[in-house]
């Protein structure tokens, strides 16, 4: 059993991990890189070159969720010749059915304006893939429950669990027999947090001989505030001096999450009752996905609805498909909560927004969620005095806000929490772990963390490594 490390190591997307089992080859998760353009570079890369084996060779596709940086390279793979089967939970299915098109669609869209502008390396330029080719590959979705032990090849069995971060994410650990011995590898997924609204805590998994962990906030915790508070302060100054609260928001998970809070807000007269505009079609399609699977749910949410009262509805909400619609916001200078993506403002509606809204003293951006290296999220996030959108440098002089307790991602302690949890109740160390999803010096901090607090040894491999379980 070998593993080769296609992705999310040395950087916290681009997730795709290639295992091979005899001759048989699964790839768990098969997500595109974001952030800086050397890492961005790599989607266009022939996968047989880096990976040493081509598409079609691939036997299986297994995914943890459904955010694009371990899903969104799926259609490529697809008319790079894989035809094999993708197996997910219920909810990371139905999101990807929204995500994997959409991905596609602004794919076309980038293409014909470097077309028109003439700005591309490529003669003529061209999509990664379209819109057709995401819902070709959907075709190839298998839909497998949680907690059930699944054959996905012969004699290799898989087990998804709960791992809270969005709707249908999971833990995946991967079993095999191999010449009379047992193998496994446990695949964290993003482990998401503890005591937060919506979704169930994760859930322990055994840790298997190899333990791939995420290392997203590996040298560091969130604050201990409450970020519903933490909200309600920056809308209600930011309502008090005549401004616009502009929310960068992954459409999947974190605008949910936002509204969630937003209604609590305002059901307890908290910020002021102005008007709350998510400005992402997608936004709307994933918050219907997150409506209809309340099996996912917490005992708080579940509730909510059992009192047929929708938890991600607050007050004076709407909801914008059209781009019309979007451009008029620019032109209405009052009080207001604007949600659009993308989260790191790599593209999107978000940009439109900023170019109107981020030079004026009086509105307030918000972040709340990882901006990764080379983002212009993480830019502004520095403290840079313009911004370039649009070829222009716009003057920032908004108030610039952060509140990373609304990420989806478990902390250095909440990790570490799922570690032992799984320890305790699965009763096996593994005998090696891998820190991936992480920065380098994130990954290493945890690794050293995690070998003070438990003993396990630890590696932080590199993009291309393989090692043999």
């Amino acid at each position: 059993m070998k593993i080769k490390f296609l992705g999310a190591a040395g950087t916290v997307t681009g997730s795709k991990y290639l295992v091979t089992i005899n001759e048989r080859k699964i790839l768990i998760d098969c997500g595109v890189f974001q952030g800086d353009k050397e890492w961005k570079d790599k989607n266009w890369h022939n996968f047989e070159n880096y990976s040493g084996v081509r598409p079609d060779e691939i036997d299986v596709v297994l995914l943890t969720h459904a955010h694009i940086d371990h899903t969104a390279y799926l259609p490529k793979l697809y008319i790079q010749g894989f035809k094999g089967p993708v197996f997910a939970s219920k909810a990371t299915t139905e999101l990807c059915k929204i995500l994997l098109p959409d991905y596609g669609k602004i794919q076309e869209e980038d293409a014909e304006y470097r077309n028109r502008k003439g700005i591309s390396s490529h003669k003529p330029p061209r999509p990664l893939y379209t819109a057709h080719n995401a819902e070709q590959s959907l075709s190839l979705f298998k839909t497998v429950s949680f907690n059930s032990r699944i054959e996905i090849l012969p004699g290799v069995f898989a087990i998804w669990r709960p791992i809270g971060h969005i709707l249908g994410a999971a833990s995946i650990t991967l079993e095999a027999t191999l010449e009379a011995t047992e193998k496994s590898i446990t695949f964290s997924g993003d482990i998401g947090r503890y005591n937060v609204p919506i979704l169930v805590d994760p859930q322990p998994a055994p840790l298997g001989d190899l333990l791939l962990i995420e290392s997203t906030y590996g040298d560091r915790n969130h604050p201990t505030g409450s970020p519903a508070r933490e909200l309600g302060e920056i809308i209600s100054r930011t309502a008090k001096r005549g401004g616009a609260t502009i929310i960068p928001s992954f459409a999947v998970g974190r605008t949910q999450l936002v509204l969630f809070y937003l209604r609590e807000l305002k059901e307890q007269g908290k910020i002021p009752n102005i008007p709350i505009i998510v400005d992402s079609p997608m936004a709307l399609d994933a918050t219907k996905v997150y409506r209809d699977n309340p099996e996912c749910y917490d005992a708080q949410s579940a509730k909510l609805l059992s009192d047929d009262r929708n938890p991600f509805f607050p007050e004076k909400l709407h909801f914008i498909r059209n781009v019309m619609e979007s451009k008029k916001l620019n032109h209405i200078h009052e009080p207001m909560v604007i949600i659009s993506a993308s989260g790191m403002l790599n593209g999107g509606r978000i940009l439109h927004h900023l170019y109107h809204r981020i030079s004026s003293p009086l509105n307030t951006l918000v972040f709340v969620g990882y901006q990764a290296k080379g983002t212009k999220g993480a830019w502004i996030q520095s403290g840079a005095e313009t911004a370039r959108i649009f070829k222009e440098e716009i003057p920032i002089r908004s108030e610039i806000a952060e509140i990373s307790g609304l990420s989806a991602h478990g902390d250095r302690d909440e990790m570490l929490r799922w570690c032992k949890e799984s320890f305790e109740k699965f009763k096996r160390a593994p005998q090696k772990v891998a820190f991936v999803h992480g920065e380098p010096e994130s990954a290493n901090a945890f690794k050293e963390t995690m070998e003070k607090t438990f003993g396990w040894p630890g590696i932080v491999p590199k993009y291309l490594d393989e090692i043999e379980v």
